[in-house]
């Protein structure tokens, strides 16, 4: 290289900046967009839920109480029946000739009572006039005693005979929907034929479940019409239908079980459609009928580990976690019981990319419609 030449390279390096040859500087992180609602306070009634089974108020297993060829069957299987239409007729013809038999054995009770009472008053006359002994009229007494015990005996005969007559005629003792005749016309049936039909009335419903202890206490079902007054219950379908109406509860039984530790609580439904059956299982729901204001988030704000739960909120354009502890479901919120005060903005769109401590940008979207 000329002496010329090395001269020029040397201007050149000398008029180019001093920042060209240094290190070129990182760039900082851009804070990420991500969707935010504030935790926000509302009155919420606390609630519970558990696994009831529809039970009928009354419900009657219809046994024969006399034995018979059944002669006549009243009612529709599956409709309804009121208290005292008949149900069943079991052949009479031998409980009415019973009947007979008994009144013919009064008749002649009866005349055995005037006979013993007359042969009593001769004796007396001729005990007066020392013509008869006192022995024969101790006898002519208890004859009299006899007979009239005999009546006594012989018209307890005729009751029963026409209360086994009026067995033939087997009637509803209850109103309310009638089962299918596990007999029919022409059987002989009796006291060892068991349950003809069942019958279970419809309105009101009780449905009972079962309530864990701990469960129990919280609810404060064991204070003293707590359970009446301070609590709603909610029914729902297997298909989640929800019940239209509420139901109040009126029992809570006197012991736990051993085995579950639970306790049996039992609650009344109107059910003027018809829409609850005994026997069925139903999804039972305990509300407070004071609501508490309580802090609520969207269900998809929650996050889980192995440390628990928790969300992230905006702080000082930061993501920050905040450990909570759930307190049951609320529509498409959460609730929480403890971890946020209120008004923390929490992150609810962009979860998936953000991480603790990262910069980020809040942006306020509708509570109602979070994605």
């Amino acid at each position: 290289m000329s002496v010329k030449t090395a001269l020029v390279a040397a201007s050149v390096l000398l008029a180019m900046p001093a920042a060209a040859f240094a290190e070129e500087a990182p760039a900082a992180p851009q804070a990420l967009t991500v969707g935010t609602v504030a935790a926000a306070k509302q009155a919420v009634a606390k609630s519970q839920s558990f696994v009831g089974r529809v039970e009928a108020v009354d419900r009657v297993e219809i046994v024969a109480r006399v034995s018979g060829y059944l002669d006549q069957i009243h009612f529709t299987e599956g409709g309804m029946v009121k208290a005292g239409d008949p149900l069943y007729t079991i052949e009479k013809q031998l409980y009415e000739a019973a009947l007979q038999q008994a009144q013919g054995s009064v008749e002649s009770a009866k005349a055995g009572v005037l006979l013993a009472k007359q042969q009593k008053g001769r004796t007396q006359e001729l005990l007066t006039k020392e013509v008869a002994s006192q022995m024969t009229m101790d006898q002519r007494v208890a004859q009299t005693q006899q007979a009239q015990a005999d009546q006594a005996m012989s018209e307890a005969a005729v009751r029963t005979a026409q209360i086994n007559l009026g067995y033939t005629e087997i009637t509803s003792p209850i109103t309310g929907k009638i089962g299918r005749t596990a007999v029919t016309k022409g059987n002989v049936v009796g006291p060892n034929s068991g349950v003809l039909t069942v019958i279970v009335s419809q309105d009101p419903m009780y449905v009972t479940f079962p309530v864990s202890q701990r469960e129990f206490l919280r609810a404060g079902m064991g204070a003293e019409g707590a359970a009446k007054s301070d609590i709603v219950v909610k029914i729902s379908f297997s298909d989640g239908t929800v019940y239209p109406d509420t139901g109040s509860i009126n029992f809570v039984d006197v012991t736990t079980d051993k085995t579950t530790d639970t306790i049996t609580v039992r609650a009344t439904f109107p059910n003027h459609s018809g829409s609850l059956v005994d026997g069925q299982f139903v999804n039972v729901l305990l509300e407070s009928a004071k609501p508490e204001e309580v802090v609520v988030v969207p269900q998809s704000a929650l996050l889980a580990d192995q440390q628990g739960t928790y969300v992230f909120v905006v702080e000082n354009n930061k993501a920050v976690v905040k450990r909570i502890k759930p307190g049951g479901e609320h529509g498409p919120n959460i609730v929480v019981s403890d971890g946020l005060s209120g008004g923390e903005m929490v992150i609810v769109e962009g979860l998936q990319f953000v991480r603790p401590d990262m910069p980020v940008q809040a942006a306020p979207i509708s509570a109602a419609n979070p994605s």
